[in-house]
């Protein structure tokens, strides 16, 4: 049976928008299919597709977008905050605020194989030309497509796979620099991983400025993003990959490479103190080698991390 999730999508928003203006969000489950029926008997009304309709009706993608938001509702919307910092969500409409927490629900939480993360941005930007305002779509993009970012672009590897070489080369080339950085305390090692807005520990990196030298801009945004002072001990690995040059006022250069060089770095072990400016960077912490084995990690950096276990003969 091939749903209409546009339309399921639609459907979620009109619902979330009633709920958000009547201060009701947390409205259970059958007062939820009491509004989508009255949805669905309205637009039967108006439309002659009712087949696709009532296939809706018994589908439950809309009614686990709506459960879903209301169960993540804070977390939402405090991602939301540290992407677009100076919009507070009272001051953002209604309509952009609900098409956002849906964008995020299935950017964060939902199927990729089903919904790859640029179909859930195309979806919540067509969603916000529909609904929203003159420039909403454009808010919605630049919002999401900075999340995108932030979560180290899930999926960007297949993405750059269908590009090729020639068409690559000529690219905008923007340079990154990051650490595995340890310390030696009583025969113990210690490695400091920063937790991103999604709940993701990961390796503090940043952008290289112009002209800077490599070894001496992981240095500078080590000490930016954790205040440790290091000592550069190895080069470990270069990623590059492919990604949407987007900012929040939708301004960029469309498709850029991205190629992050990381290094074994070495750190007296000292309290560590977060970047304030950094909106993506929640918490950063020191952990000891049996703990990260089980911290919630991206793939790409567990890869770079057996390597600088490997230098350091762990």
């Amino acid at each position: 049976m091939n749903i209409n999730r546009h339309l399921s999508r639609s459907l979620a928003l009109q619902i979330l928008f009633e709920l958000d203006i009547n201060s009701n969000l947390s409205l259970n489950q059958e007062g939820l299919e009491i509004i989508m029926n009255r949805y669905i008997n309205d637009f039967v009304g108006i439309n002659n597709n009712s087949q696709e309709i009532s296939q809706i009706k018994t589908d439950n993608y809309t009614i686990n977008l709506i459960k879903t938001v209301q169960e993540k509702l804070y977390l939402l919307d405090d991602i939301i905050l540290k992407a677009a910092p100076e919009w507070p969500l009272e001051r953002i409409n209604i309509i952009d605020r609900n098409i956002l927490r849906l964008g995020l629900v299935e950017l964060l939480f939902g199927n990729n194989s089903n919904v790859p993360p640029k179909v859930a941005i195309d979806e919540a930007v067509e969603l916000a030309k529909n609904f929203g305002g003159e420039i909403s779509y454009k808010f919605v993009n630049g919002v999401l497509g900075t999340i995108y970012k932030e979560m180290g672009e899930p999926q960007k590897y297949e993405h750059s796979k269908d590009i090729n070489q020639k068409k690559t080369k000529d690219l905008e080339i923007q340079n990154l620099v990051g650490a595995l950085v340890y310390s030696k305390v009583d025969g113990k090692i210690f490695f400091v991983f920063v937790k991103d807005i999604f709940k993701y520990w990961t390796l503090p990196k940043g952008k290289l400025l112009e002209n800077e030298d490599f070894r001496v801009g992981a240095i500078r945004k080590i000490k930016e993003e954790t205040g440790l002072s290091v000592v550069i001990k190895d080069i470990l690995k270069e990623n590059s990959y492919i990604a949407n040059n987007i900012n929040l006022d939708n301004t960029g250069s469309g498709k850029v490479k991205k190629v992050v060089n990381y290094f074994l770095a070495e750190s007296l072990y000292k309290n560590l103190i977060l970047e304030k400016e950094n909106a993506g960077i929640l918490e950063a912490k020191w952990f000891l080698l049996d703990e990260i084995y089980n911290l919630k990690m991206y793939s790409d950096i567990k890869k770079i991390i057996k390597i600088g276990l490997e230098k350091i003969n762990i």
